[in-house]
Parts: structure tokens; C-alpha cells; sequence
């Protein structure tokens, strides 16, 4: 693929997905408004959460193309990815003041940003891995029933 069409192909999935930002965005909001006392938003901070969760939510759905680039390692696509999202969730939660900015807080975020990322990367590189073994096992006994 041509960096046009990972291009396209980033575009195209962030178009499809990211209006659920929004959607789940309506959805914690909603749920705060009926159990916090006093929870009240103005219309600038509606429209600022909505715009910067459609982008999050856009970035996010479009950044799985990186792991697609077969001119990139494995690193290079796990380092923009993990780059991409990290600066995406940082500025959405700080334009949207869910958190202070405040450097404890923001290493804090970071520190569990990087845990949560390197749980959620080692959970899909694992199962994968065990994929890839089942399906290679498969095709090795087709291969001798054939051969």
C-alpha cells in the first residue's frame, strides 16, 4: 500500500468510528447529570467536549493503520501509535480540564497511560501470537493431508 492509501484507509476508519465518541461522551454525561449533585455544564464546554472527543475518537480509530505500514517495524508503528493516542487523550483531557495542568498530575496520567497501553499491546500481541500458532497448525496438517 502507498502512503496515500494508509492515508485513506486512516481517514476512512476515522470517519466511521468517530462519532461514537461523542455518542459514549452523551452517555457519561448524561449518568453524571443524574447522580452528581450539582453537575451542570455550560454550552461552550458541550461543544468543546463534543469536538475534542469526535477528534480523540477519530485519532484513535484511524492510528490502527500505522500497524499496517509494511515498510515500518513493529517499534516504529508501536511508538507512533503509542505517541498519537498519548498526545490525542492528553489534550482532549486537559482542553476539557477532566484534568488539571498540573506536572504531578500529568506524570500521574502518563505513568498510567503507559501501564494501561502496555496491558491492553501485550493482551492483543499475546492473542495473536496464539492465533497465528492455531491457524500455522492448521495449515501444517492440511499441507501433510494434502501432500
Amino acid at each position: 500500500m502507498s502512503m496515500n492509501k494508509y492515508l485513506k484507509e486512516f481517514l476512512h476508519r476515522g470517519l466511521i468510528f468517530g462519532g461514537f465518541g461523542p455518542i459514549i461522551l452523551g452517555i457519561i454525561y448524561a449518568i453524571l447529570q443524574k447522580t452528581v449533585e450539582g453537575f451542570n455544564l455550560d454550552g461552550t464546554e458541550i461543544l468543546v467536549a463534543i469536538v475534542s472527543i469526535y477528534i480523540l475518537a477519530f485519532l484513535h480509530a484511524g492510528a490502527s493503520v500505522l500497524y499496517q505500514i509494511e515498510e515500518w517495524s513493529l517499534l516504529k508503528s508501536t511508538l507512533c501509535h503509542f505517541l498519537l493516542l498519548y498526545l490525542a487523550y492528553g489534550s482532549c483531557y486537559l482542553i476539557n480540564n477532566w484534568i488539571p495542568f498540573d506536572p504531578n498530575v500529568l506524570l500521574i496520567f502518563t505513568a498510567i497511560f503507559v501501564g494501561g497501553y502496555l496491558v491492553i499491546w501485550l493482551s492483543v500481541a499475546r492473542s495473536v501470537k496464539l492465533i497465528s500458532r492455531k491457524l500455522n497448525a492448521k495449515l501444517e496438517k492440511i499441507k501433510t493431508h494434502n501432500g
